[in-house]
């Protein structure tokens, strides 16, 4: 065989082995950014327990931010698979369910007996709204989300704290009852996670058109503010990012307008339920043993 094929196949096989170890490390990049999620989700519970909420309401914009650019990074990588999805899922209970609940009881409902329910409701809408996420929108394209989010309501859950301790809302807001007000939120959120209601996608950058550039100023004016007085400005605009939706829904009459595919309707065909394989020959002995009986003269009654 000529050294030079030799060659030219030795060199083709390297060529594969680091193509499939790019392609490998480019398959593992989105899953290490939702594991951060979960880190940052993780981190936020150790930090309420240390008393430091406004280190823990950071660390869930964090864990948001993350959830936001994985997506996009799988997307545009063309590595998005069913398992990254399904990881995906379960991190974001974490970072959006449990965290934001357990600030929340740590915060308000921690003396009750009972009161402990809420935060549990809201993480079991929380739970719930990704296992429908999942069945219906996950994985394909969309034009908006089907319920609010749920990394919308755990910010807003999370970034409360730091935006009462500003000065604005101590002078003019910190005689309200908050703690029936959180009560009364997490019921709504609850609400509206697990509603039909559309919101909107988070905009892309884009020059192509006028409308992209006002949109990609109108992005890069909300992230300068946010870096800038970031207690002022997440619970604020991401609850009335929550509001404009409901508003809009209820003004447009959109409440009763259900997606085409509800899984919580759903009737499971017949062809989809688990099958298993049955071994017929006990049956066919069976079935001659009682076709033999059912041949047989029955007794009339008054005979021996």
């Amino acid at each position: 065989m000529p050294s030079h094929y030799l060659f030219q196949t030795d060199h083709m096989t390297q060529q594969r082995i680091r193509t499939g170890k790019l392609r490998k490390g480019i398959i593992i990049l989105p899953s290490a950014f939702t594991l951060a999620n979960l880190f940052f989700g993780f981190y936020a519970i150790i930090a309420t327990t240390r008393g430091d909420f406004i280190e823990a309401a950071w660390f869930i914009v964090w864990a948001a931010i993350i959830d936001l650019l994985d997506g996009r990074i799988a997307r545009a990588t063309r590595t998005g698979s069913r398992f990254g999805a399904e990881l995906d899922s379960l991190v974001d209970a974490v970072s959006f369910g449990v965290a934001p609940a357990f600030i929340m009881y740590t915060l308000y409902f921690s003396d009750g007996n009972w009161s402990w329910i809420l935060p549990l409701t809201y993480l079991m809408a929380v739970v719930v709204r990704l296992a429908r996420f999942n069945v219906e929108q996950a994985g394909e394209p969309k034009k908006y989300f089907h319920g609010l989010p749920c990394p919308t309501p755990g910010i807003v859950l999370a970034t409360f704290y730091p935006f009462s301790q500003t000065p604005l809302f101590q002078e003019h807001l910190f005689s309200m009852p908050w703690s029936r007000i959180i009560a009364i939120l997490l019921i709504i959120l609850s609400a509206l996670m697990l509603s039909n209601i559309p919101y909107a996608l988070v905009p892309k950058i884009s020059l192509r058109s006028t409308g992209g550039v006002f949109t990609s100023l109108w992005i890069i004016v909300n992230v300068a503010v946010a870096i800038s007085i970031p207690s002022y400005y997440f619970f604020p605009a991401l609850l009335t990012y929550t509001l404009w939706g409901l508003s809009k829904s209820v003004i447009l009459g959109l409440l009763e307008r259900l997606p085409e595919k509800d899984p919580l309707l759903e009737i499971v065909d017949s062809e989809d339920e688990e099958t298993r394989a049955v071994e017929y020959g006990g049956f066919a002995s069976m079935e001659t043993q009682q076709t033999s009986i059912n041949h047989q003269p029955r007794k009339m009654e008054g005979q021996s």
